[in-house]
């Protein structure tokens, strides 16, 4: 049995001086006045691990933690009004900067060996989720005449299952203009949807030496010039492999260069799925397995939205919600490296619940994550009743 929570251990987990290091270097916690970078930070993941619904929870909930609170590194519980000024003010970049360095680190260990492709390039899966609100309280948000909303562009990272890039805009933005600032990997593969059929997107990429298999749009204007032989032994869901040349003014002015494209049969919704790439050497079934890997990212939208608390806000702040989306991003960083490094065969979801249920239990973690369910001993056999009378 440990004196430290489950909770403070999970905290300790994270690189404190890495941390320190950005707050010193973005002077986060100038004129703090007690409730410094740390604090804020621990504060916005107990959020995210309890799943506060308001900033008095947040306060209520650490307060009820009285006498471990120094394990955590903090001095004492924040109050409500604290954590809201602070989530007014406080630069939600260096939340955005820790998420990536503890990515370098902690996110190794989410990392999964490769079983489905064996191409060298790494895998990227690209897409956008829209989060909805109240247009009256969030009036930055700009989206519909009375509805407001804001827009996650991610580039999830295929081995790990985890953000690599995530880029916030208010809901208004199109999916391919949220992808142009995109940090961009030589030789890497980038697999999307229709909605990032856009020539012009794709020129940057192929001249950056990016190979992509997106989905294209039913009006594309071609021409085929070479159509690919496809092997005896091929799978049956590929219907075609072939070399064509953009035919429509404007695509063929954006895009210039020949393409590949492959169709397949989606045997579950019984329909063709019609793939671009600028991939000339892969076998047209890795094309199609690539695309059908694409289906990840919509798990992990689902996850952060089930699983953590970013459909609501205890802030109407842009620079406070920016700072609990980008805590709820740390958050399943850290439930991801937790599932990777117990021997338990846990279900994500049931790890955020157990979690949830033995936040301040006193259990060593790693023991708990291997062993989560101890049997009871059953009682020695030689035990009986005394007679009474």
């Amino acid at each position: 049995m440990t004196n430290i929570t489950l909770f403070s251990q999970i905290i300790k987990k994270l690189e404190r001086s890495s941390f320190n290091k950005m707050v010193r270097e973005k002077q986060t916690d100038k004129h703090s006045k007690g409730f410094n970078s740390w604090t804020h930070l621990v504060s916005m993941l107990f959020c995210q691990f309890a799943k506060s619904q308001s900033v008095r929870d947040i306060s209520n909930g650490l307060r009820s933690a009285t006498g471990n609170l120094n394990h955590l590194g903090i001095e004492r519980a924040p109050s409500k009004s604290t954590v809201s000024y602070q989530n007014q003010r406080r630069d939600w970049e260096l939340f955005r900067d820790y998420y990536y360095k503890l990515l370098q680190t902690l996110g190794q260990h989410a990392y999964r060996k490769r079983v489905k492709f064996r191409i060298k390039s790494k895998i990227f899966l690209l897409d956008s989720t829209t989060i909805s609100l109240c247009l009256s309280l969030f009036d930055w948000a700009k989206y519909k005449t009375a509805k407001g909303a804001i827009k996650m562009h991610t580039l999830l990272d295929y081995d790990g299952h985890l953000p690599a890039y995530v880029n916030i805009t208010d809901g208004k933005t199109a999916d391919n203009k949220g992808a142009y600032d995109i940090p961009l990997l030589k030789q890497s593969v980038i697999v999307a949807d229709r909605f990032y059929n856009d020539f012009s997107l794709l020129k940057v990429w192929d001249s950056n030496q990016v190979f992509f298999v997106i989905r294209h749009k039913e009006n594309i204007q071609f021409k085929s010039i070479k159509e690919n032989e496809l092997p005896d032994d091929r799978h049956g869901h590929i219907l075609k492999d072939e070399i064509i040349e953009l035919t429509g003014y404007r695509s063929s002015q954006k895009y210039s260069k020949r393409l590949r494209r492959v169709a397949i049969w989606d045997d579950e919704n019984q329909q063709e799925i019609e793939l671009i790439t600028n991939q000339k050497t892969w076998t047209a079934n890795t094309i199609g397995e690539l695309y059908k890997a694409r289906w990840q990212i919509e798990i992990f939208f689902r996850e952060i939205k089930q699983l953590l608390h970013i459909k609501s806000f205890v802030g109407t702040s842009e620079n406070a919600v920016m700072i609990q989306i980008w805590t709820a991003l740390i958050t399943i960083l850290v439930l991801k490296a937790l599932k990777a490094i117990g021997k338990y065969p846990w279900h994500l979801s049931n790890l955020v619940s157990f979690i949830r249920l033995n936040l301040f239990v006193k259990i060593d973690l790693q023991k708990w994550l291997d062993e989560p369910f101890v049997e009871p001993k059953p009682p020695p056999g030689n035990l009986r009743q005394g007679v009474l009378f």
